[in-house]
């Protein structure tokens, strides 16, 4: 019996071992990005003025003329994002509530998955699918739009984000108390009164916190962007012509054609710090919100 005892009591330490360095690792390794980011970006900032790099309208470090200025790629960024939250948003939102309040039990089971399917396909995929058919499609109905264009990729990325949108706010929604529901049902509301006035005000931490987590899996897609977008950077609003992105910028050095050390190749990492920071704000903005929608509705 103590035996047995003995050998639980080492197993249950080794489990909280494993569990302890699985967990050490995580946060070492983000340590590590962080480190070296902030490394690079330092050495970076030594050569280029920070205020040069957050003002100057012109981003050229490749070039004879260097120009080290971010907006163009924020643009870039901001542009194929919007766009992309625009389309994925009321898509997400309105799939989210059928699933939840007026989907039968056996629709429910067998359409969320087949949304969640879209999360599954390579975002390559989905590049070459918004180069060679979503905008010559656009050409047909807006014959100004260039090949390379901000309208597609960010068309195609909302796509891609819908199930996100869909599944995390149809969980949120399908968590709220069905006492919620009757109370409403009972004083004389329809369903669709009870999905809107009740469901989503209450789930409504789960769903900006679900909208705020697209938004950052936008601004950092890659592939897409670097496909579909043209890899110009320019600063402008304006959908149809072509844009970079600041993570197809990174994409676009980290081919191998610049050498490592030199300071054209430390714009990648002064690029991927504010890229780092732009979701980072996001994430806890995102935190913020859900803290504050929670003690609203406690």
């Amino acid at each position: 019996m103590l035996l047995r005892a003995r050998r639980k009591r080492v197993g249950e330490r080794a489990l909280q071992l494993g569990f302890f360095l699985c967990g050490a690792l995580s946060l070492l390794t983000t340590f590590g990005i962080v480190a070296v980011l902030i490394f690079e970006t330092v050495e970076f900032f030594a050569e280029v003025s920070l205020l040069e790099f957050l003002t100057d309208t012109q981003w050229t470090p490749l070039f004879a003329q260097k120009h080290f200025g971010i907006l163009p790629l924020l643009s870039g960024t901001f542009l194929t994002s919007a766009i992309a939250i625009l389309v994925a948003m009321p898509v997400g939102l309105v799939c989210a509530i059928y699933l939840s309040e007026f989907a039968p039990e056996p629709v429910r089971r067998m359409t969320k998955p087949v949304l969640e399917v879209l999360a599954g396909i390579p975002t390559v995929v989905y590049g070459y699918f918004a180069l060679l058919f979503v905008t010559p499609l656009l050409q047909t109905f807006v014959p100004s739009l260039s090949g390379f264009n901000a309208l597609a990729p960010g068309m195609v990325m909302g796509i891609m984000i819908i199930p996100l949108i869909s599944s995390l706010s149809e969980d949120a929604m399908y968590a709220v108390p069905q006492s919620l529901r009757e109370a409403a049902h009972a004083l004389g509301a329809s369903r669709l009164q009870v999905a809107l006035r009740v469901v989503v005000p209450a789930a409504f931490s789960g769903i900006a916190a679900a909208f705020l987590l697209a938004v950052s899996r936008a601004i950092g897609e890659t592939m897409i962007v670097a496909i579909a977008a043209g890899q110009q950077p320019r600063l402008t609003l304006n959908p149809l012509v072509p844009v970079e992105t600041m993570t197809a910028y990174i994409v676009q050095v980290s081919l191998g054609d610049t050498p490592t050390g030199t300071l054209e190749y430390r714009t990648i990492f002064a690029v991927g710090t504010m890229l780092f920071f732009s979701t980072l704000i996001l994430n806890l903005f995102s935190r913020s919100l859900r803290e504050r929608i929670r003690e609203r509705y406690e």
